[in-house]
């Protein structure tokens, strides 16, 4: 009988729910991810995060109504650098309040909606990559 490998899967608890927490690829494209270790886990998530512990095929069986056909082991996070002095705070064009036209939460330059200060949106997330 073939030996069943236990990934560490992190979740989001709601109540007495939990539900796997998806990720993007850099093409976009949804992924779930696993980690070989409860502390790689918390590496690179936090020590705070959810968890479940399961094994490939419980993972893949739960990914797949969803389309998510793309499983990642121990990713890593990338990210583009930060640039110049992060402030902590949030203003507008020009300087002004967030929220405003261009803000958060109002139209970009290009008409489209952004997502409110501290709602991020459907696409948002870590982008991952193979280690």
């Amino acid at each position: 009988m073939a030996r069943v490998v236990v990934w560490h899967v992190p979740v989001t608890v709601t109540g007495r729910t939990a539900s796997l927490r998806l990720f993007r690829l850099r093409d976009g494209r949804r992924c779930a991810v696993g980690f070989s270790s409860a502390g790689a886990l918390a590496e690179l998530l936090g020590p705070e995060q959810a968890t479940v512990e399961l094994g490939e095929p419980a993972l893949r069986a739960l990914t797949a109504p969803l389309g998510v056909d793309e499983l990642v082991l121990d990713p890593r996070l990338v990210a583009p650098p930060v640039t110049g002095q992060v402030t902590g705070q949030v203003t507008g064009p020009a300087g002004g309040p967030a929220g405003g036209p261009g803000g958060p939460g109002g139209p970009a330059a290009d008409g489209t909606a952004r997502p409110a200060a501290g709602h991020p949106s459907p696409r948002s997330g870590a982008r991952l990559q193979h280690r």
